[in-house]
């Protein structure tokens, strides 16, 4: 085979993922650009994070109306959501939907997973190896993986030890779990172990939760979809879409005042009780905007949340576990509960505290903390994941030189606009690590890195260019600005997964670009009318040798 021949790629790009990101991703480019693309997905069928996350109470936390793709008019007028707050089995249906819509389905491989993602400095392109043992050269590199993929490995052992049944909350069976008459173990109370947690209640016969950190937990306010809504935001989508692009969080608040400390405490409460009542994420995002800045307006929103705990629950030492302190409110994502202070009302439901006395291991019976062991039947690992970074180290991806991501992210994640990574050329991480991501509405932060990483490649093809790759200086700059927004914010101060701080042994540093998605996206902006300002765009180094020779 001749070095001309060699550099040919059997695709344009490979994509991994099929949920949102990689649906997107695919339609974009198969069927607006005319690229071939190959898809791979470890599940059966698409969805994503969706197609795994089927535990009880699984749901978005950002409304229906907004939590869709905006990329096509007649997608959003024909889809009709039925809550507020779609539950899981609602957005799989709808992540089908759209892959039927557009026929998406014949250029996915399903049930395959990536496990190594190698660049060819010679070739300019991805070897992109999959478990199965296949092997595909794209010229350019998409992860649609997402950020919340990777379950966490819980820190106590002997799980292969208990006799009964154990659970994974992002791995759920799809049949579903009966948990009639069983005694019952969850163990960790953040998101999806909040959701989770008042159904299982409904049907377990003993419930015992163990907590390290208590939450700062508001209501979600979930119910049926009114249909004059539904029928207002299709008729106004457009300017819907523009004011939610231009809000912080990605949907269209607009009621926030500027500080909490600025208002006397009647003129506070009132806030605090509306956006309380309004629920989802009004009384984080849409209530003061000083509450992520300065510590003094914090605690009173803090301390309003732990007061309404304590009004819900009925047990106060229940109730006083179960209030959080030390930390502020915000710097870990709130999670939106339903029912679920009202579940440790309930004689069957307990809590152990294991900050102080942690697990010691699962035993053949049960959960061992200290001296006791609570004996149970099944056990539900709500322990999180390894975000952000995790599920593209997970891939093995070696840039030039064989460098691994890994070792390129040593000491935490170095990026160029959240999106691609010096030393990695033609790789986009979409959502990734220093973008808005997680604090902003996920569908439309995946249209805007999805748009950016095909108008590169656009540009690329039409100036009869090949690769791209950001500078080191773009990228230091970026790790820079990233960590002087977040010093100016309170996150830093909190142990969380924003800062991977769940993870024992992971570099702790920011993971999310806190200056907001309108200061992003005109960043963005700015970058590509300069002519792609901090990246280095230039032939295959085989064309090159190629027209020399």
């Amino acid at each position: 085979m001749s070095e001309t021949e060699f550099s040919v790629p059997d695709v344009d790009v490979v994509v991994v993922g099929a949920g949102f990101a990689g649906l997107y991703a695919l339609h974009k480019l198969r069927d607006k650009m005319n690229m071939s693309v190959r898809v791979f997905e470890a599940g059966a069928d698409v969805g994503g994070t969706w197609y795994w996350n089927r535990y009880p109470g699984a749901r978005c936390d950002i409304e229906s109306i907004h939590y869709s793709y905006s990329f096509d008019e007649e997608l959003q007028q024909e889809w009709q959501w039925s809550e507020k707050f779609a539950g899981q089995p609602e957005i799989l249906r709808y992540l089908e939907h759209v892959a039927d819509r557009f026929d998406l389905r014949k250029s996915i491989t399903f049930g395959t997973r990536v496990i190594g993602v190698h660049w060819d400095d010679e070739n300019s392109m991805w070897s992109v190896h999959t478990d199965d043992g296949r092997s595909v050269r794209s010229r350019y590199f998409i992860s649609g993986a997402g950020n919340l993929s990777v379950p966490k490995t819980p820190e106590f052992g002997g799980i292969e030890n208990f006799r009964g049944e154990v659970l994974l909350t992002g791995n759920w069976p799809h049949g579903g779990v009966d948990f009639t008459g069983r005694r019952v173990a969850v163990v960790g109370t953040g998101a999806s172990g909040i959701q989770a947690i008042p159904l299982i209640a409904e049907q377990a016969s003993e419930l015992v939760v163990f907590q390290r950190t208590p939450q700062f937990a508001t209501p979600l306010g979930n119910g049926p979809l009114d249909p004059q809504v539904a029928d207002e935001a299709k008729q106004n989508y457009g300017s819907l879409r523009d004011a939610a692009r231009n809000h912080f969080l990605g949907v269209p608040f607009d009621q926030v005042q500027p500080s909490a400390l600025a208002v006397d405490a009647q003129e506070r409460r009132r806030v605090f009780d509306e956006r309380w009542n309004a629920g989802g994420f009004r009384l984080f995002i849409d209530s003061f905007q000083d509450i992520l800045f300065d510590r003094k307006a914090n605690d009173t929103i803090a301390e309003y949340i732990r007061e309404r705990i304590r009004e819900r629950v009925q047990d106060p030492v229940k109730a006083d576990k179960l209030a959080p302190t030390g930390y502020a409110y915000g710097t870990k994502r709130p999670p939106l509960e339903t029912n679920y202070y009202e579940a440790y009302n309930h004689e069957h439901v307990h809590i152990v505290d294991v900050k102080d006395t942690p697990i010691d291991e699962i035993t053949a019976s049960g959960v061992r903390v200290g001296d006791h062991t609570y004996e149970v039947d099944t056990i539900v690992l709500a322990t999180g994941f390894d975000a952000m970074t995790g599920p593209l180290l997970a891939m093995d991806i070696r840039g030039r030189g064989g460098q691994t991501l890994a070792e390129k992210w040593a000491y935490g994640p170095r990026t160029y606009l959240g999106i691609m990574i010096h030393g990695f050329p033609n790789l986009f991480t979409i959502t990734g690590p220093q973008s808005p991501s997680v604090l902003y509405n996920m569908p439309l932060a995946i249209e805007d890195h999805v748009d950016f990483a095909t108008d590169v490649i656009d540009h690329l093809g039409t100036h009869e260019l090949d690769v791209i790759e950001p500078t080191a200086q773009a990228e230091t700059d970026w790790l820079h600005l990233t960590d002087e927004i977040a010093g100016q914010t309170l996150l830093p101060q909190t142990n969380s997964w924003y800062m991977g701080a769940n993870i024992p042994g992971k570099p702790r540093a920011c993971m999310v670009y806190l200056g907001g998605a309108p200061t992003y996206r005109q960043t963005c902006a700015d970058v590509v009318a300069g002519g792609y300002t901090g990246f280095e765009l230039s032939r295959s180094r085989a064309v090159v040798a190629t027209a020399v020779s």
